[in-house]
């Protein structure tokens, strides 16, 4: 379903990123004083690119004042590299002890920053992806993991496969595989959400509910070793039940009420972020879209569908 390997386009070179639809799953990953953060992200068919076009002149590695936006606004054709992406780029050359040809970076995204769909993560590995391809060189795990260590906690989409993961930590628990996915209804609550701004109080949260999240978890994994798509969609309910204690959304209430009414397999939500709806492991058909989207409407939100997970 998803198209991440960079490529070269005419005389130029791209790489791609898929985004999150937020979490299945976020959490401690085991009851105790000393919680880390782990999470299954809930990768999506949206994406983000980065291009870099052969030219007469050099591009520098420069950007925005830091606090910007990672990368062009959702929906433009194209736009500069954002703050953390330019810092990626600059990051790769050190490492790699490489000059960029003269050229032009551009970008584009599918994603909306600040919401909980890992923009920047996603703008950041494409970036990379991009460079891999610049350079002939085989893409590679470590460059990525530490280069993004260097910038920010992150989301598993460098993985093309669902992931207990460790955000802080950058490191991968458990590998999940690809025989889940979901068709989602969703909505996007107004405003951002500063993600390192949240750590304190969900690690409070965590050390309260530790031995629930725990259960949690546990349910989830093994929905995901059956390849049951309903099972782990009812532990992501679970998940975000118990994240509602900790970053309240303001229509998960009406939307956990109705979700028998629409015969969903379960409720997802980016619990970081601002993202609400429903998970169905069948596509749903017309009739039921429309009513998906009055029942958002009347919340006062436009209802998008999208599909998540692996083939």
């Amino acid at each position: 379903m998803l198209t991440p390997d960079a490529a070269a386009v005419g005389r130029g070179f791209a790489g791609v990123c898929h985004g999150t639809l937020g979490e299945l799953y976020q959490g401690p990953l085991r009851a105790g004083p000393d919680p880390d953060i782990a999470l299954v992200s809930f990768p999506v068919d949206r994406h983000s690119w980065v291009y870099f076009t052969p030219g007469d002149e050099p591009q520098p590695v420069s950007g925005p004042e830091p606090g910007t936006a990672s990368g062009p606004e959702p929906g433009t054709a194209s736009g500069p590299l954002g703050e953390k992406t330019q810092r990626a780029v600059r990051l790769f050359l050190d490492r790699h002890g490489r000059t960029l040809p003269p050229g032009r970076f551009s970008a584009h995204s599918d994603l909306t920053v600040g919401v909980g769909m890992a923009s920047s993560t996603a703008d950041i590995v494409a970036a990379l992806r991009c460079l891999f391809r610049v350079f002939s060189l085989p893409e590679d795990p470590d460059t990525t993991r530490d280069v993004l260590a260097a910038i920010e906690r992150a989301d598993s989409v460098f993985l093309e496969e669902f992931a207990l993961h460790l955000s802080a930590r950058h490191r991968v628990v458990r590998r999940l595989g690809t025989g889940v996915v979901f068709h989602t209804a969703f909505v996007t609550e107004p405003g951002t959400v500063d993600t390192s701004a949240t750590t304190p109080v969900l690690l409070r949260h965590y050390r309260r509910r530790g031995d629930e999240y725990e259960r949690c978890l546990t349910d989830l994994l093994k929905g995901f070793s059956a390849k049951d798509a309903p099972a782990v969609a009812r532990a992501a309910t679970t998940s975000a039940v118990l994240s509602q204690e900790a970053l309240p959304k303001q229509t998960f209430g009406a939307v956990l009420a109705h979700r028998d009414e629409f015969g969903a397999d379960g409720v997802f939500v980016a619990h970081t972020g601002s993202l609400v709806g429903y998970l169905f492991a069948h596509r749903p058909a017309p009739s039921l879209k429309g009513e998906l989207s009055a029942f958002f409407r009347s919340l006062g939100h436009q209802c998008t569908f999208a599909q998540g997970g692996f083939a």
